[in-house]
């Protein structure tokens, strides 16, 4: 095994300490360097990564709404635009998993989780990611507050982000929904968490999907 020369560096420094020291403390700066120097070979411990699902296919739906939806990944906090799974209480205490990671961060996950959702749903003639590139009249926006473990008297995932729903043409606000929702985490792993968390995304995608067809049912799209 190869040492690391900073590591190196350090086990000498503890040896010249031995040659100056009297014996009696020689076999404490002994074990020290060994300690040193074990450290130094331990193995990281492997990080966990976790995925949300999507939909797979497009439903048929008999004449789907005129209209091009483009979804903006949604304005949220710092420790929302990582990949660091987060935990918190009913307190203003957080906290993140050093080991225990998303395969995205959430405000990528859920973006990419409506854009999808709305678009296998039918209802729509197209929805897409928000590009330079793209035109169209309706853009998805919102804030992500919430995407996170809860750890009160019963464990859940929390959910919580508002919608809105913009004229690029009026640049009006016509529609927002505000979303929050604890879904059950059956026992205290982030595996379970990141299932539950899976389900929660999917139930508010189909609750904006249903919010947003009644929308442009009562309001068709004007010319």
């Amino acid at each position: 095994m190869r040492i690391p020369q900073q590591l190196e560096l350090r086990v000498q420094r503890h040896v010249r300490v031995v040659r100056s020291t009297p014996r009696l403390h020689v076999l404490c700066a002994v074990i020290a360097a060994l300690v040193i120097l074990l450290s130094g070979c331990a193995k990281p411990r492997p990080i966990k990564y976790y995925e949300i699902t999507y939909p797979s296919s497009i439903s048929v739906v008999p004449d789907p709404v005129d209209v091009a939806i483009l979804v903006r990944t949604f304005e949220a906090s710092h420790l929302y635009l990582n990949d660091r799974v987060v935990y918190g209480y009913d307190s203003p205490e957080m906290g993140i998993y050093e080991d225990e990671r998303w395969a995205e961060p959430p405000v990528d996950m859920l973006r990419d989780a409506l854009v999808r959702g709305l678009r296998s749903s039918g209802k729509f003639k197209n929805v897409s990611i928000l590009r330079s590139e793209l035109s169209g009249r309706y853009v998805l926006s919102g804030h992500l507050y919430d995407f996170k473990e809860l750890d009160a008297s019963t464990i859940s995932a929390r959910l919580t982000f508002e919608a809105r729903l913009w004229d690029r043409k009026t640049r009006t606000l016509l529609w927002s929904y505000p979303y929050t929702y604890d879904e059950p985490v059956g026992e205290k792993k982030v595996s379970a968490l990141a299932a539950a968390m899976d389900r929660n995304v999917h139930r508010s995608v189909q609750v904006i999907e249903t919010s947003l067809a009644e929308y442009f049912k009562a309001h068709p799209p004007q010319p």
